[in-house]
């Protein structure tokens, strides 16, 4: 991993950057002010997108748009039937522009274009189950009230939903939310990371083309505090869906605290794989490299921290260690790369500083830790660090990047203990041949996704959310779609009024 990285420069490299605009009211527009936002690529050090630049003003023509379109368009109002076609048709034209849409998500972002086009794949998949999910939303009838009266409950679209998604799965994410707004007739002001904005713009476009109304789903490229922070906060907004870090959920709430939106958010995660000394050791060796580097590590998801029995400590790193010698590190767009390249020079000097400080706090550098050199883009060794106890700093905060941390227990009661301190809860492993291990770490560990024997699966019917600082809600799963509705009580008295009130 310490030889100079050699990168292909892409075919884009040549050309002028993509220019994109912003989608409003279902017209592709520039920025008021005509002020842009431009995107260099992580792995190749050129310039690969433009936008136009959103602020208050488009973000009020922006949820104006979306608001016109719920209280007087046709979409809330359509046949499930209906909106579903439309998902499906959306589903099919992502498909026929998958690998367009792969290869703008490595440009902007430096992830590998073999794991891209997996997540495009599973972002099909996605629409296709939400527009199942259209068709089977349905309310309630009570017949069991007496003979004068009936109970119905219905559910209806919550209204206008801001819907902000972070850099590091810029397609898969949104398609985590939006399908699923739709599917309940809501409307939406969508806002991707400046950073990796160019395939939600794709979706945009392709939304039209299945034939979308106007208004329906906005789409605007910004500054957190230009563009987010007024989704938040704006009075025509019922809902705001954010995934991102802690930090900026904990802002995003107490600001949609003031007007007490509905809140879903998924946010950080310090996941543990719990491996014991009867585990299928070679399959858990490669979960752990896998669960600790993969989309370099800048993950919620990440296994960052290893937590091995003590007895098969040495032994098992050492297997990790080989296998993380032999990860392909370098050009994202190399079929063979499997970790790419960071997504900022600046978050890149956050992660090999918390390498640095963990070093100063007493653990050590197993294998990589530094920067590989290269002719272009910005690119880190996945990094093992041993002698890693509990109130390190690298034990308990998001690092987000291809750091992997290792703790060791002696006792199940001191598995759970360590998986359990931190302050997140998003998702956790377990290795064991034991039905008995595995059921009591799945019950007793407070995370939002257990794996067992397996680590980082998903699928569109399984909820995904976390418990404490890793976020509020669920998404996906049968129940994804309910999540943007209401709740409406109808009683229907039948006859003459009984228990007169006055007289």
């Amino acid at each position: 991993m310490n030889l100079p990285l050699t990168i292909a420069m892409p075919a884009e490299a040549s050309a002028a950057p993509k220019t994109y605009r912003l989608l409003i009211d279902g017209k592709f527009v520039d920025a008021r002010d005509g002020r842009t936002l431009e995107r260099n690529s992580p792995g190749h050090g050129f310039t690969v997108s433009r936008y136009a630049q959103a602020g208050e003003a488009e973000v009020e023509a922006a949820v104006q748009a979306a608001h016109k379109a719920f209280e007087t368009g046709p979409w809330p109002r359509m046949k499930a039937g209906e909106r579903a076609a439309i998902l499906l048709k959306t589903a099919d034209l992502i498909e026929a522009r998958l690998e367009e849409i792969a290869r703008l998500d490595v440009l902007e972002s430096g992830k590998p274009i073999a794991q891209a086009r997996g997540e495009i794949g599973g972002a099909v998949d996605i629409w296709r189950y939400a527009a199942a999910l259209a068709r089977t939303l349905h309310g309630e009838t009570y017949a069991n009230l007496g003979d004068a009266m009936l109970g119905v409950v219905l559910r209806e679209p919550i209204g206008v939903v801001s819907i902000i998604t972070p850099w590091n799965f810029p397609f898969l994410i949104v398609s985590q939310k939006l399908p699923f707004a739709l599917a309940a007739g809501c409307t939406a002001v969508v806002k991707p990371s400046e950073m990796t904005s160019a395939s939600t713009f794709v979706l945009g476009d392709i939304l039209m083309q299945a034939g979308l109304p106007d208004g329906v789903v906005n789409i605007l490229a910004g500054l957190g505090a230009d563009v987010g922070a007024p989704m938040v906060a704006h009075p025509l907004v019922e809902m705001v869906s954010f995934t991102g870090s802690t930090r900026v959920g904990k802002m995003t709430m107490a600001s949609a605290a003031d007007s007490l939106k509905k809140v879903s958010m998924e946010l950080g995660g310090k996941n543990g794989q719990i491996v014991f000394p009867d585990a299928d050791l070679e399959a858990a060796a490669d979960a752990a490299v896998f669960g600790g580097f993969f989309n370099a590590g800048e993950c919620c998801n990440a296994g960052s921290r290893l937590i091995v029995h003590e007895a098969i400590a040495d032994d098992f790193l050492g297997a990790v260690k080989a296998l993380t010698a032999r990860v392909a590190v370098g050009d994202p767009l190399d079929d063979s790369t499997k970790v790419g390249a960071m997504i900022s020079s600046e978050h890149l000097s956050k992660v090999t500083g918390y390498i640095a400080a963990a070093a100063n706090d007493g653990s050590s550098v197993y294998i990589g830790g530094k920067q590989i050199a290269s002719c272009a883009g910005q690119y880190l060794d996945p990094t093992i660090l041993r002698g890693v106890t509990e109130d390190m700093a690298i034990a308990r905060e998001e690092v987000f990047g291809p750091v992997l941390s290792v703790l060791t227990f002696g006792s199940i009661e001191e598995a759970l203990r360590i998986a359990n301190n931190t302050p997140y809860g998003l998702s956790a492993g377990v290795w064991s041949a034991s039905i008995d291990t595995c059921m009591s770490v799945a019950r007793n560990v407070r995370s939002g996704t257990v794996w067992v024997n397996t680590f980082m699966e998903g699928y569109p019917e399984l909820p995904f959310g976390g418990y404490k600082q890793s976020g509020l809600g669920r998404e996906l799963g049968k129940r994804a779609v309910e999540d943007y509705t209401e709740e409406k009580t109808i009683q229907f008295h039948r006859g003459q009024r009984t228990g007169w009130w006055v007289g």
